[in-house]
């Protein structure tokens, strides 16, 4: 499957978790890191990117989805990181 493809049906499925009362708290992550500074479009990739680790785990471990660790792993993301990373 080609990365770019992936990637974007990842960014679709974080648009869907954002609307997702089942999911609400990826509307967190998004507001917690826009308004630390994040572009919106940023934050997006960084919870897809969240996202596509959890998934890679998922198919590596042969075991489903674990909402905990998805959820750590947006409460890991820190905004200055990406930042400082995109001013260089």
């Amino acid at each position: 499957m080609d990365e770019d493809a992936f990637f974007q049906d990842l960014l679709n499925a974080v648009e869907q978790q954002l609307i997702s009362p089942q999911t609400r708290y990826v509307a967190k992550a998004l507001e917690r890191l826009t308004s630390k500074g994040m572009s919106e479009k940023d934050a997006k990739a960084s919870i897809a990117a969240c996202l596509g680790e959890e998934t890679d785990a998922m198919w590596r471990g042969k075991r489903g989805f674990d909402e905990k660790s998805y959820r750590e792993k947006l409460d890991a993301i820190d905004a200055s990181e990406r930042l400082e990373e995109e001013e260089e």
